[in-house]
């Protein structure tokens, strides 16, 4: 039996703070989770940490052996 891709869309009981650290903290996160993220906080009106921003933009930049 295949388990679901874990997606930012199922884990509602996490904020996304604590969604974008775990992504950063994970390297086996995939790119296009950390993108969905970003446009995820993007589109958070209420959200004005930028310091977030640059951990997902500095996750994104970074090489796999990093």
């Amino acid at each position: 039996m295949s388990q679901p891709a874990q997606s930012i869309f199922q884990t509602p009981s996490k904020s996304l703070q604590q969604q974008i650290s775990e992504a950063v903290q994970n390297r086996a996160t995939p790119i296009s989770q950390l993108l969905r993220l970003m446009s995820a906080l993007d589109a958070d009106a209420g959200s004005a940490n930028e310091n977030l921003r640059h951990q997902l933009r500095a996750r994104i930049g970074a090489p796999l052996s990093a």
